[in-house]
């Protein structure tokens, strides 16, 4: 158990989160997905999660593991055509994850949205919250939009609307 890692997290509180994505850049993120979803069939969710507290911190769950249990709490898997998508950023480690349903993982390697989590990282690294968020959802837009392009059916499975945990 790293003191550090815990000593961050438990510092994270929810002023700076706040701090760090304001109500423009969340309505910034919104939009994004929006213009995003209207490009394919893919189903994005953005979740910030300040840090970790309790169990989970002191026995060193990983962002990766909690991802996969955000994607599994949202329901991101429950989509139509399998095609839902988590971008998660755990804000105390600043570490990135994409979590992708079978549907996509089937057709976009692991290693294309490890290059972008690691893209956002170099972003939020700098403070620089807005643009590492913009940028990662248009990169992760360019493989949705190449791999399920839009089919014409208008629908919106999941919100569009950022998450703050």
């Amino acid at each position: 158990m790293k003191i550090k890692r815990i000593v961050n997290h438990l510092l994270m509180t929810h002023g700076r989160v706040r701090r760090a994505f304001p109500r423009s850049v969340l309505g910034e993120i919104e939009q994004m997905i929006k213009a995003s979803e209207a490009r394919h069939v893919g189903e994005i969710r953005f979740v910030v999660e300040g840090g970790l507290d309790g169990s989970p911190l002191f026995q060193g769950q990983t962002a990766r593991e909690r991802a996969i249990d955000v994607f599994s709490h949202l329901r991101i898997w429950d989509t139509q055509d399998n095609c839902g998508l988590l971008v998660y950023l755990l804000l105390a480690d600043r570490a990135v994850e994409i979590v992708a349903d079978r549907g996509i993982a089937a057709k976009v390697p692991a290693n294309e949205w490890t290059r972008i989590c690691r893209q956002m990282e170099m972003a939020f690294r700098q403070s620089d919250y807005a643009r590492g968020a913009i940028d990662g959802l248009r990169a992760v837009t360019h493989h949705l939009a190449e791999h399920f392009p839009a089919d014409g059916r208008s629908r919106n499975e999941l919100p569009d609307k950022p998450v703050l945990l």
